[in-house]
């Protein structure tokens, strides 16, 4: 996070399950933060056992915790409300109760037709915002303008999935629908596929065929093995054959993800 610049005025932390490798790490955040002397309220949110596991790290872990830790559980199913989006919990097969997160912003206003309300004599100004907002207003002339008659409807906002570990499966591929981002694990070859589903992970093949199935803009392969750690060209050939707009990820990748609706 320092070398990439990323702030560290996070609020929230999601967790997919509670392998090692996937959750300790927090304790060294959380010192960190101390450190630097946060006040703020930190959520952690993770499947079930969150509580547990999180709160026996940070208790051996963290001497003086200096600012609260809110610790919440979610199941498959239930969404976490924020400001904007929200943040819903699918079902992933990897054991242990993990599970992925899809965040999918709130719909956007319709689109504003400002030559409609120009010939229906709404002047610019505070009328079109009102308007835009799907308010009715009301003209010097006694005229009422609803916001139907000028504003289309209410476009998607955008979505990006997150799996955490697991093997490819129908879960994931109906969390994942129309998605503009499926970050997806892949962490074998397909030389290894039986690997693979023996430790409930998955291949870059796999992970393709899931994006799409799932009619996804661009699949982000992450989680590969450490063997493909100089290397990975090997894995983004395999996913590209099935899904050509993949990419791998690496520390300090940056993705736009534009509107469906390329004017915005």
């Amino acid at each position: 996070m320092m070398r990439y610049g990323v702030t560290f005025a996070l609020g929230d932390i999601f967790f997919t399950h509670f392998h090692g490798d996937h959750y300790l790490g927090v304790i060294g955040l959380v010192r960190t933060l101390g450190l630097q002397g946060r006040t703020e309220l930190l959520r952690l949110v993770g499947p079930r056992g969150a509580k547990k596991y999180l709160g026996d790290a940070l208790a051996l872990g963290v001497e003086r915790q200096p600012f609260p830790v809110d610790v919440a559980e979610v199941e498959p199913g239930q969404c976490q409300k924020r400001d904007g989006y929200e943040i819903r919990a699918f079902d992933v097969e990897h054991g242990g109760g993990a599970i992925g997160y899809a965040m999918v912003e709130d719909p956007r206003l319709g689109r504003f037709d400002p030559e409609r309300a120009r010939a229906l004599g709404v002047p610019e100004g505070p009328l079109w915002g009102q308007l835009q907002r799907g308010q009715t207003v009301q003209l010097a002339d006694g005229r009422e303008v609803t916001p139907e008659t000028i504003v289309g409807a209410p476009r998607a906002g955008r979505k990006v999935v997150y799996t955490g570990d697991t093997r490819p499966c129908a879960s994931t591929v109906e969390a994942a629908r129309g998605a503009d981002v499926l970050v997806h694990e892949a962490t074998f070859s397909e030389e290894e596929r039986d690997r693979a589903k023996e430790t409930a992970h998955a291949t870059a093949k796999e992970a393709a065929e899931v994006a799409k199935a799932a009619g996804v803009r661009k699949l982000v392969l992450t989680h590969l093995s450490a063997r493909y750690s100089r290397d990975a060209q090997v894995l983004l050939d395999e996913a590209r054959a099935v899904f050509p707009e993949t990419v791998v990820a690496k520390d300090g990748l940056e993705i736009d993800i534009p509107y469906a609706d390329a004017s915005g």
